[in-house]
């Protein structure tokens, strides 16, 4: 039976990433900072177990990750990410706000694959996956929303690191865009449901190989510009 550690998995396409793999007979482990207090998480039927998980705290990851020293991992999603309206606009960017938004979609995903690299290595698949957006696209960029496009260009860049760097260990790296997707962040008139996402997401992930390794991929399967 494969293992996926999923970040972020409280709500939205976290969630139903958790809902897609144990559908799938998959063991998942479900992280988000209260899973105490994750209703639609813990209804979640299958091969699913919880873990209370900050992605911002290191010592957090790393207690987590000394927890599962000895389990294999086959698949790492690292969805958990925010955005803030605070780092939106020109004349209106907040520091403070800016780092934060760095810290968790950034750097909190390096961290997570540092730590669990032993768990990959273990695994069969060896897929380390993050969730990005077109909008971290420099080519694509058009303007605004400072903090989330960078810290998502970071992430990509970051993530096109690690997949030079863990090659050499069989690893597979991609970054997605999971489309504008129906969720708290992204809103209501968003075109694209999390099932829709999500299960673009898996199909793919199921079939990637080194060949995909360090690329930029949409849910559908399409090839995004950096």
């Amino acid at each position: 039976m494969p293992t996926v550690l999923i970040t972020g998995a409280s709500r939205g396409i976290g969630l139903e990433f958790v809902r897609q793999y144990a559908a799938a007979g998959w063991k998942v482990l479900a992280c988000c900072r209260k899973p105490g207090t994750a209703t639609d998480l813990n209804k979640i039927t299958g091969d699913v177990t919880l873990f209370a998980l900050n992605v911002d705290d290191d010592a957090n990851i790393a207690s987590l990750a000394t927890q599962l020293k000895s389990m294999p991992i086959d698949v790492l999603i690292n969805n958990a990410g925010i955005s803030r309206p605070e780092a939106t606009t020109l004349g209106q960017v907040s520091s403070e706000v800016w780092l934060q938004v760095f810290r968790t979609n950034t750097i909190a995903p390096l961290k997570m694959a540092e730590a669990f690299l032993p768990n990959l290595e273990a695994g069969k698949e060896k897929k380390l996956i993050a969730i990005t957006s077109r909008l971290g696209s420099i080519e694509l960029n058009e303007g605004g929303r400072y903090s989330y496009r960078s810290s998502k260009a970071a992430l990509n860049s970051a993530w096109k690191s690690l997949a030079g760097d863990t090659a050499g260990k069989g690893m597979i790296c991609v970054v997605f865009h999971p489309g504008w997707v129906q969720t708290d962040m992204g809103g209501k008139a968003a075109p694209v449901t999390p099932p829709q996402s999500v299960a673009g997401m898996v199909k793919l992930i199921g079939g990637f190989t080194r060949k995909d390794n360090g690329t930029f991929r949409n849910f559908d399967g399409e090839t995004l510009p950096w």
